[in-house]
């Protein structure tokens, strides 16, 4: 259904907006207002001829933008998505420009387009009533689309295959014709996409691995301070020393006082801070382990963990851009790996791709002559 139409500088119409909605919207007014305007702005975004001479005296350029709201309609939703546009929020947008010298240009769905695009959208998206006519009732497609929703589920499932069928056999004709066409280019795509993809496995990159190499390698490069900080601390909390001072004797002391004192209001105080003598004590128990464990660094480990690391900052560089990452430059191997596939130029990819259309050739075939005897047998 057409939300909206959107006419900027054609005829008398300087610029209007044209909401439409369920139900019944009359367009009325008194000779010269732009009624016939109105109707020559539908018919342009829906791919009837331009007229150089239906543009505003003045103006470089006629505007005209639809609002369709698309639901349930995979006949359109297919027609969009051949051409690369989008439907949004089950919103379609068609508009369509006619310039002063009558260049006309077409977009559908935010992706630009052949007029002729607008026009088969046309056949699924407005009758036209003339005077003593159903037009689109003469369109071969309509009578089709009216015998198919007749024949019911059965026919629209088998419709459903042999399009899908149809689309993937002239999917792998383009791909053949594209590969004979650009067949030395694509071979030197093919190349460097296999010399990039060697690059990458060559290095074998992890997920994650840059950060946990800087990790090590600053734990590594400060191993004595990290010691010293860490037994500090540990000796602070729970000092192993006879004469030492700490914080869990300090807490004990503190804990113990308030217990003597048998006053109601100091005993929650004094379950606080056994509370927080557990967590002390817990705290030194994981300083002692990060003591306990820290690694010396061997002969020329902090060297080669630097190597490692340079190796794969230079493939973050190169593959990543300045704003990506270590997974970014495995996410671009994926997409090369992808799109060699694609463009196999081999004798055996292109005798793949040669098996699988005659595949699915016959498939088609078969499917076609299921469609028209159900096509038959419900007429």
């Amino acid at each position: 259904m057409i939300e909206e139409v959107r006419i900027r500088n054609l005829g008398v119409i300087s610029e209007a907006v044209l909401p439409l909605g369920p139900g019944f919207t009359a367009v009325t007014g008194e000779t010269g207002a732009g009624k016939t305007m109105v109707v020559t702005a539908l018919g342009l975004v829906l791919g009837e001829r331009a007229d150089a001479g239906a543009v505003r005296s003045g103006a470089d350029q006629a505007e005209i933008d639809a609002s369709v709201r698309v639901i349930d309609r995979p006949e359109i939703e297919r027609i969009v998505d051949e051409i690369g546009g989008r439907i949004e929020d089950r919103e379609l947008l068609l508009s369509r420009t006619v310039s002063a010298e009558g260049r006309s240009r077409a977009s559908v769905g935010g992706r630009s387009a052949p007029v002729g695009v607008l026009d088969e959208l046309s056949t699924h998206l407005v009758a036209v009533h003339g005077q003593s006519e159903q037009i689109r009732l003469r369109s071969a497609a309509a009578q089709r689309d009216a015998l198919d929703r007749f024949a019911g589920e059965p026919l629209i499932a088998v419709r459903a295959k042999y399009r899908d069928s149809y689309l993937r056999a002239r999917e792998l004709q383009h791909t053949l014709d594209a590969l004979a066409a650009n067949r030395e280019a694509l071979e030197r795509e093919s190349e460097l996409l296999r010399a990039q993809i060697g690059e990458i496995e060559a290095v074998n990159p992890v997920p994650g691995e840059d950060a946990e190499l800087a990790v090590r390698i600053e734990r590594l490069a400060n191993t004595e301070a990290l010691r010293l900080a860490a037994g500090t601390a540990h000796d602070a909390i729970s000092s192993e020393s006879i004469d030492g001072v700490d914080v869990l004797a300090l807490l004990e002391t503190a804990r113990r006082s308030l217990e003597r004192s048998n006053d109601p209001e100091l005993e929650p105080l004094a379950t606080e801070l056994a509370d927080i003598g557990v967590a002390a004590r817990e705290i030194a128990g994981s300083l002692a382990r990060f003591v306990a464990n820290l690694e010396e660094a061997g002969p020329g480990e902090i060297d080669a963990l630097n190597e490692r690391r340079a190796a794969l900052t230079a493939l973050v560089r190169k593959y990543a851009g300045p704003e990506g990452g270590l997974e970014s430059v495995l996410e671009f191997a994926e997409a090369a790996g992808r799109r060699l596939l694609e463009i196999d130029t081999s004798d055996a990819g292109v005798a793949r791709l040669r098996e699988e259309l005659v595949t699915e050739r016959a498939r088609v075939l078969m499917l076609a002559h299921e469609l028209s005897a159900a096509r038959q047998a419900a007429a």
